[in-house]
């Protein structure tokens, strides 16, 4: 057996099990068919609760990652990106780290990384158990006006697909 038919085989198994875990296609979902955002009260590195609840009236872009995730590292200089140009159009961004060492890893991480939004710290239980996403990094959300998810996406987002989705939910009005 080649190595070429193992990693295929191994590849193919890796997105078979990813599937079954899929919440939804990485599209936006009709307002009709959104559901409310569970809810979310973490703590940021000076110990002040960010709530989720109180960004209604903004399109959030939720994202879930850690230190060691390469794919989130990627990711984060496109999230800044997108915050600064359409933060003035209500988007926000909010960053949940999932590092198991808590702040202990994160504090040195944002000095030497910093990061234009707030950062958060959840666990992987938040991941699972409230946002019931696949155990695995990056998972991004959107979250709508109205507090209701309106994408999910699991892996590392196609840039500019993403920031479609961004603007095609800035323009939505009480949908």
């Amino acid at each position: 057996m080649s190595v070429g038919f193992v990693v295929a085989s191994f590849l193919g198994i890796t997105t078979i099990a990813g599937s079954a875990f899929a919440p939804a296609p990485d599209t936006i979902s009709p307002p009709n068919t959104r559901h409310p955002a569970p809810v979310l009260a973490l703590k940021d590195a000076r110990g002040a609760t960010v709530r989720l609840a109180d960004y209604k009236g903004r399109v959030v872009l939720l994202d879930f990652w850690a230190t060691w995730c390469t794919g989130c590292k990627l990711e984060m200089p496109w999230f800044m990106e997108f915050e600064k140009q359409y933060s003035g159009a209500g988007l926000a961004a909010i960053g949940v780290a999932v590092d198991e060492e808590g702040w202990r890893t994160l504090k040195p991480y944002l000095a030497a990384h910093p990061v234009s939004y707030p950062v958060v710290l959840g666990t992987f239980d938040t991941v699972e158990k409230v946002f019931k996403l696949p155990p695995s990094l990056p998972q991004t959300l959107l979250v709508d006006r109205h507090g209701r998810i309106a994408a999910t996406h699991s892996g590392v987002v196609d840039k500019d697909k993403f920031e479609k989705d961004v603007k095609q939910l800035l323009e939505e009005r009480g949908q």
